[in-house]
């Protein structure tokens, strides 16, 4: 019974030429017996990638597959290109892709994986057309992922927006960004990258007062001089309705979590907070009574621990 083609490479019947190109990259660096040591099944499931992508690539071996003729006759015409073993991964992409003939290994030739592309151009049978062999497919990338940076205001962000991501071939891929997205979300796109590796977009939502927003919630980072944070102080901070002041307590250390209610982004009956983060800041050059105060401080503070 001869193979269901599309089935093997994971496409529907009648996929577009992109398509097929790109399953069978992903396919072919998945169960290359060289990368699969330990899966007995992963030699046959190649040749059968292999298989696929020379029958389907080729108008007239399609045909022939489509109408109940491919199989057998295809071994018996030699087209078989892993008939006296495998090559190693490196000498499969140069041979298949670049028209390299195989290195000698041991005294012998490994068998020409492009064998198939020249039955297939080989001279026409007089008396009748034949439809000219398609290009070789391109080289099998190795996975790799990338990433894009997609900035959003806080409006968009929190009813979700539509974006438009060009990959490297040209490609232009619609994504809608979910509702309540935040600053700093990773939004995966599998397998659109060369190789079959993931497209990531990285959301940044903030505002031009360095406002972040995740979901409702509105984070803010507050730098503070180690003197304001011990002894407290008023200051004036940001926010979406415009800037509030804020008193912060005595004693705040860094990390300290200061919350303003209903300051963040409303949906509906929801109103999220805002928070501030302080994070107290030494400065890099100190004058010389600055030097001196903090050399006292540091003077008590070694005494009160001896006692």
């Amino acid at each position: 019974m001869s193979p269901n083609h599309w089935a093997v490479l994971g496409l529907e019947p009648g996929a577009d030429a992109t398509s097929l190109k790109r399953a069978f990259r992903q396919q072919a660096r998945r169960w290359h017996p060289d990368l699969n040591g330990n899966d007995p099944h992963a030699e046959e499931q190649f040749k059968a990638v292999n298989e696929a992508y020379a029958v389907l690539s080729d108008p007239r071996r399609r045909q022939q597959w489509e109408a109940g003729l491919e199989g057998d006759e295809a071994a018996q015409a030699g087209l078989d290109p892993f008939a006296t073993g495998f090559p190693e991964f490196d000498d499969y992409l140069d041979a298949l892709f670049g028209g390299r003939s195989p290195r000698r290994r041991g005294g012998d030739v490994e068998q020409e994986l492009h064998s198939a592309e020249q039955h297939r151009t080989a001279e026409p049978p007089r008396g009748g057309d034949v439809t000219p062999a398609p290009p070789p497919p391109p080289p099998v990338v190795a996975s790799g992922d990338v990433e894009s940076l997609v900035q959003l205001t806080p409006e968009q962000a929190l009813h979700g927006e539509r974006v438009e991501v060009e990959l490297s071939d040209g490609t232009v891929v619609e994504v809608w960004t979910p509702a309540m997205a935040g600053d700093g979300w990773r939004l995966r796109l599998p397998g659109l990258t060369p190789g079959g590796g993931d497209h990531f977009l990285q959301l940044q939502v903030r505002t031009a007062e360095g406002l972040r927003i995740d979901g409702l919630r509105v984070l803010y980072q507050l730098d503070l001089s180690p003197a304001d944070g011990a002894l407290g102080c008023a200051v004036v901070v940001p926010t979406l309705d415009g800037p509030v002041q804020l008193r912060i307590p005595p004693g705040s250390s860094s990390g300290r979590l200061l919350r303003l209610r209903g300051r963040g982004l409303e949906r509906g009956q929801e109103r999220g907070d805002q928070l501030v983060e302080i994070r107290l800041v030494v400065p890099q050059a100190l004058t010389e009574a600055e030097e001196a105060l903090y050399g006292r401080l540091q003077q008590l503070a070694a005494e009160f621990g001896d006692q």
